[in-house]
């Protein structure tokens, strides 16, 4: 299906990039997939690093509102409830710990963590995107290197030296 498009190394790019925007999988999920085209450790690392930090503008920004206009019919008034819980248990760490809290948070490429999971508990607790943004992106670079160096290995380390 998507033959056409996995077929150069420009369209690989773009598969690495927009799997690395979706919820739940971000960076996570773009970086096996860059790096299994066979695209370089360190432009998988850059394109899934931007791809996971475009939507979080947007998140931190328009997120309660989106809620509040969920909230108004039954089914996606639940989703938004259950979202708003989930990040209410997680910002409990990152209201004892503040920024560190958050980047942590992001940090950590487990389910459950990420870029979109700080945004979203990040803009629950009001914080200001001077603030939430440079950290959330902190924390999306480790994750990032964490997730590149565990699946292309050490030899991805040849980028720093």
């Amino acid at each position: 299906m998507f033959a056409w498009l996995t077929g150069t190394a420009i369209g690989q790019s773009i598969v690495t990039f927009v799997i690395s925007m979706i919820p739940v999988i971000e960076l996570r999920g773009g970086i096996p997939i860059g790096l299994s085209y066979g695209l370089n450790p360190v432009l998988v690392f850059f394109l899934a690093c931007l791809g996971n930090m475009l939507p979080i503008p947007f998140i931190l920004l328009f997120i309660r509102r989106i809620f509040q206009w969920m909230k108004r019919y039954p089914r996606l008034g639940r989703i938004a409830t259950k979202l708003e819980t989930r990040a209410a248990k997680k910002s409990e760490s990152v209201h004892k710990y503040e920024l560190i809290g958050l980047c942590i948070l992001v940090a950590i490429p487990l389910p459950g963590t990420g870029a979109w999971t700080g945004a979203l508990v990040a803009a629950l607790m009001e914080m200001r995107l001077k603030r939430a943004i440079p950290v959330i992106f902190i924390g999306v670079l480790i994750a990032g290197l964490l997730v590149t160096l565990a699946f292309s290995g050490v030899k991805a380390l040849r980028f720093l030296g």
